[in-house]
């Protein structure tokens, strides 16, 4: 059994590169994989391991200076949901592209998840998901907004043109861990909309804390693990991940004729061509080789995505 940490932190980091060898040689030394992202702005991640190597990493994480508030969420898996181990250094911890928005100045009002339920079904609340497009097709609040975006990027040029929508509208907005609507919220709040409310903890804590009976969200959230989904409780969820295009899929959805082991499913067999094929094809080849001499291949089945909490 191992413990995934998903963990997220705005504060100033004035030389990020200084603080990544010693948090890569203690993730290391305790075993823990996974991605942590460092950028002027903080924090961002999600690692995997055994109990004690996290708290580790926690700890470490806690004393750097502006630490002392991290945000975490822990939850299981009975595999390993990464490979290896990386700590990048990146210009944002999650990339909206907006240089003027900071969360540290503001956010939106936060929202527990025990009475996340009644804001959403009130009838002058718009919820927005900041999600991306596969993550919200396999699970969402009721009544949500999708945006239809491919990457949080997108996320300001869709309100620009979709504002009007929400004239005179509250608006609630929620992610996967919390980390998207700190920066979604401020941005919102700096193009003059007056009440905007995100969900505290995520999705991640809305399904630890509220009990199936009662809850809003249909569906499976997507991971940025091996776990690919989870459900009520933080239960592992059905999903499998495509590794061609790296969206989830169903088991059922192997056995349709798109689907190739790491070449195509249904839902990207369109989008690549017959050399892209060639080169995935070859790719599994040298992964099944890298296996059968117990090795394991840099593009083996462990996704280590850099997340997007």
């Amino acid at each position: 059994m191992f413990t995934v940490c998903a963990l997220y932190h705005f504060t100033r980091f004035d030389d990020p590169d200084a603080l990544r060898a010693p948090l890569l040689e203690l993730c290391h030394a305790r075993q823990v994989t996974g991605t942590l992202l460092l950028a002027g702005e903080g924090i961002n991640g999600t690692i995997a391991g055994p109990c004690d190597g996290i708290d580790a990493v926690l700890a470490h994480l806690r004393a750097l200076p502006g630490c002392d508030g991290l945000e975490w969420k822990l939850s299981t898996a009975q595999e390993r949901p990464f490979a290896r181990m990386k700590v990048r250094l990146k210009r944002e911890i999650v990339t909206m592209g907006q240089p003027d928005v900071d969360p540290r100045a503001r956010v939106g009002h936060y929202v527990e998840p025990a009475d996340w339920n009644a804001l959403i079904r009130s009838p002058d609340v718009a919820v927005i998901d900041t999600r991306n497009d596969y993550e919200v097709a396999i699970g969402t609040f009721e009544g949500a907004v999708d945006p239809q975006t491919e990457s949080f990027r997108d996320f300001p040029a869709w309100w620009e043109e979709n504002k009007e929508r929400f004239h005179n509208k509250r608006i609630a907005m929620f992610c996967t861990g919390g980390i998207r609507c700190e920066k979604s919220t401020n941005w919102l709040m700096s193009q003059g909309v007056e009440e905007v409310y995100h969900l505290k903890g995520g999705i991640l804590k809305y399904l630890e804390e509220v009990p199936a009976e009662d809850s809003s969200w249909q569906g499976s959230c997507f991971v940025f693990d091996g776990r690919v989904s989870v459900e009520h409780g933080l239960r592992e969820g059905p999903h499998l991940l495509c590794h061609a295009c790296r969206r989830p899929i169903l088991p059922g959805d192997r056995d349709r004729p798109e689907y190739e082991h790491g070449v195509s499913c249904h839902l990207c067999i369109d989008e690549t061509s017959d050399e892209d094929k060639a080169r995935f094809r070859e790719r599994q080849k040298q992964i099944a080789l890298a296996r059968a001499r117990g090795e394991r291949h840099l593009h083996a089945d462990v996704p280590d995505d850099a997340p997007e909490l």
